[in-house]
């Protein structure tokens, strides 16, 4: 038991590396490749929205950040 959890924590990246890269795949599979790269674009969005709401940071600023400003 104590060799697994010494391999886990040695190799920690490579497992998670290869366990996103199956979830990937199996994505990849079952949507289609844009639809996949779709669902990424937005859960990399909402974590990057999430994290910034989690430092206090307005969510006005945050988006004025993102968005281009408009003309009125």
């Amino acid at each position: 038991m104590d060799y697994l959890r010494e391999l886990l924590l040695e190799h920690r990246r490579e497992i998670i590396g290869g366990i996103a890269g199956l979830i990937i795949g199996i994505i990849i599979i079952t949507l289609g490749f844009f639809k996949t790269i779709f669902v990424i674009l937005c859960a990399v969005l909402g974590y990057y929205i999430g994290k910034n709401i989690d430092k206090k940071d307005d969510l006005r600023s945050l988006l004025d950040k993102i968005l281009p400003p408009s003309n009125r």
